[in-house]
């Protein structure tokens, strides 16, 4: 609380004259810039909370004496030790202090996410809702009901039942209901013109090397006249000071209580450093907005790179690339629930990267500081719209369709016009496992599909499909730009090898023009007749993934998943611990021996051996893998490191790998001067700084 009033008894004697606004900037968040952003403040202390079993809808029932709780946010209250089974309305509250200062000013909250709907008052007065959709962040103007040099209570009414009209749903989806205020809150001040958001395309010219970067910068006016504006845009490599190219953009007139979208651009960018999973390179986008109210500065991180698909392949900067990684199921630490921290995140995230991981979907959309990672440590991501499970659309009124579809389209709008600068999104998932083959589910799909394709062109789209096992021919997978099927024989579906394979080879059959990917493969212990034991979860991770090697129509696979995860449909565990056994690392992020093996089978190098020669020398044998996953490895070194007295570590070596072909191989020879060698540890490493490979030489074993 301290620090909340001595931030806001700055805001009161501070200049105004610039107001610096990063829209993605949380405290501590591996995407925050570095300039300070002084006028965005996230609100995580001072919230008081608690439930109400009588869901009332005004804040003034809530306030009836009955006792509240503090709390941070983000918070939910079905995790370890409060409230995992309570499902309904909870309140939240805020004391505000508001300056005289802000008068000339325009105050906003962003609620990055509220479970699953959200009614939000400020001094007893409703100000704003976000209904059924509570992945997506959502943005209120408070400044019509702040008083000023006073404290304002801002609350926040959360209910997260499912419902008929809304997705997921009712109870049809497979992950955690956590309800709550689940992510960051910003209170975001700027001048009363501004730029609320940025729309960035930054396209490369392979020929070349240059990038065309072409921007539409939203811009609001909030007073009653109209005001005339002048923009500045800077763009320039993170971490660098030159090099920068500007865009200016001409004055022009905004009318009043108005938005414009102002067209920046084209701006080329010359040598442009592409991104790609092991060269995460990123530009930062700085707009300067002038007015007569005041300069309102945003900045926007970006990235420039090319992902498409030619034949059955998927192509990066114009290099072709099959791609495998895994899935990761948020919310399912017990402790913290959908309200995930920060390190929790990266913690995760850091694991995948150890994994191999360079491709992952999600089944909603995700928290920008999962965003952030990926852009800045190389993971590719499929992000979707959260329709799941076939009894989505199962005989659905035309009333119900129709909402269901207004749903998904509000949700889609605003996952990507929040996520679309984000260079590690590839494709948009339009759902999963709804039915293929229901006129219904294909009506919803195409819907969004559409709208898609107008808000964002330049992204690819799939659907992922569990009815592909029989007539693919006749599924929706075939209408979009890949093939995505869901694989589980040996666990959720009877059969084995033998099946996938007949499974795979439907599949190119059916849509032989495109690119397949196994858009989720895995081993559940899920059923009452499968026994546990980790040992088959290790039996899928080798044996699936080396059948889906025989296909080069096989694009992609993604291992289900990283974690065992919290579910409201678990069959395991209890309250907050409820669960489904499906990953590699437990609720907990213990890896269980089937990260080993998945580690293994998802690197980019196939094969990793340390010999002693005859003359005291270490050799080192590498192979490049051609399929699954199969790309070009730039920018990769071998690490030696060599334990000696005590097993300590006491000398290491460094060598520069040249670039790597899917499917070549590579030798290095060296020397130490430690003769008191009892083992060598030799890892390939990433530009990145993650090791793609690992082999151990034991003195003792190779004398023996």
């Amino acid at each position: 609380m301290q620090s909340r009033r001595k931030f806001l008894q700055s805001l009161s004697t501070s200049s105004l004259g610039l107001i610096a606004f990063a829209p993605t900037a949380v405290a501590g968040s591996p995407g925050v810039t570095e300039e300070p952003s002084r006028f965005s403040f996230p609100l995580c202390d001072g919230w008081s909370f608690r439930l109400d079993p009588t869901a009332s809808m005004q804040p003034q029932a809530a306030n009836d004496g009955q006792p509240w709780e503090q709390v941070q946010v983000p918070h939910t209250w079905q995790s370890l030790g409060r409230s995992p089974e309570y499902s309904g309305v909870a309140w939240y509250r805020f004391d505000l202090m508001a300056p005289d200062s802000w008068k000339s000013l325009h105050v906003r909250a962003e609620f990055e996410a509220v479970t699953h709907t959200a009614h939000v008052f400020l001094n007893g007065r409703p100000i704003g809702e976000h209904i059924g959709k509570g992945y997506t962040a959502f943005t209120l103007d408070l400044s019509p009901a702040l008083r000023f040099g006073e404290s304002n209570l801002l609350m926040v009414r959360v209910d997260n039942r499912p419902g008929d009209r809304m997705l997921p749903r009712n109870k049809s989806y497979d992950w955690a209901d956590d309800g709550g205020i689940i992510r960051p809150v910003n209170l975001l001040i700027t001048p009363q013109v501004y730029v609320e958001r940025v729309e960035i395309d930054a396209t490369p010219k392979l020929e070349d090397g240059s990038a065309e970067v072409r921007i539409r910068a939203l811009v609001k006016n909030t007073t009653s006249k109209a005001q005339r504006i002048e923009l500045q845009t800077d763009l320039r490599r993170e971490g660098t000071v030159d090099g920068a190219v500007t865009a200016p953009t001409g004055s022009q007139i905004v009318a009043a209580h108005s938005e414009q979208l102002v067209e920046i651009g084209p701006a080329v960018i010359r040598s442009a450093s592409l991104w790609h999973f092991d060269s995460p390179n990123l530009y930062r986008a700085s707009l300067r907005l002038r007015s007569a109210l005041g300069d309102h500065m945003l900045i926007e991180t970006f990235g420039i790179r090319r992902f498409e698909i030619r034949g059955t392949a998927f192509y990066l900067n114009g290099e072709k690339v099959s791609l495998i990684g895994l899935e990761r199921m948020a919310g399912s630490h017990p402790e913290l629930g959908m309200a995930e921290s920060l390190d929790w995140i990266r913690s995760n995230h850091e694991d995948m990267k150890k994994l191999n991981c360079v491709f992952t979907r999600v089944h909603w959309a995700q928290d920008r500081r999962v965003l952030d990672f990926c852009d800045r440590h190389g993971i590719l991501m499929q992000e979707e719209v959260p329709a799941w499970g076939w009894e989505s659309f199962n005989k659905t009124s035309d009333d119900v369709q129709e909402a269901l579809e207004q749903n998904g389209l509000e949700q889609l709008r605003e996952m990507i016009a929040r996520d679309r600068n984000h260079p590690c999104i590839v494709t948009w998932g339009l759902c999963n496992e709804v039915d293929g083959k229901n006129a219904r589910s294909r009506q919803f799909a195409h819907t969004i599909s559409d709208e898609a394709r107008r808000l964002d062109p330049s992204r690819l789209q799939t659907y992922a499909s569990a009815t592909l096992g029989s007539d693919p021919g006749a599924d929706m997978a075939g209408d979009f730009d890949f093939i995505s099927t869901n694989e589980y024989y040996g666990s959720w579906a009877p059969g084995g090898l033998p099946e996938v394979k007949a499974h795979i080879d439907r599949i190119r059959k059916a849509f032989p023009a495109k690119p397949i990917v196994v858009s989720e493969y895995g081993w559940c212990e899920c059923q009452p007749e499968i026994l546990p034991g980790d040992d088959n979860r290790v039996d899928i991770v080798n044996s699936h993934t080396e059948v889906f090697r025989e296909f080069p129509e096989v694009a992609g696979a993604i291992y289900f998943d990283y974690n065992d995860y919290r579910t409201l449909v678990g069959d395991k565990g209890a309250g907050a611990m409820r669960q489904r056994v499906h990953g590699v690392v437990d609720l907990y992020g213990r890896p269980k021996p089937s990260f080993a093996a998945l580690r293994l089978q998802s690197s980019p190098v196939e094969r990793l051996l340390v010999q002693k020669t005859g003359n005291g020398e270490y050799k080192l044998d590498l192979s490049v893998r051609k399929q699954l996953p199969g790309y070009t490895l730039r920018g990769y070194i071998v690490r030696w490191v060599v334990y000696g007295y005590d097993d300590l570590p006491m000398e290491g070596r460094i060598n520069i790998l040249p670039v790597l072909e899917p499917g070549s191989s590579h030798s290095v020879t060296t020397s130490f001067q430690d003769a008191a060698v009892k083992r060598i540890v030799v890892d390939v490493m990433r530009s990145t700084g993650f090791s793609a490979a690992t082999a151990e030489f034991l003195e003792e074993v190779a004398m023996t």
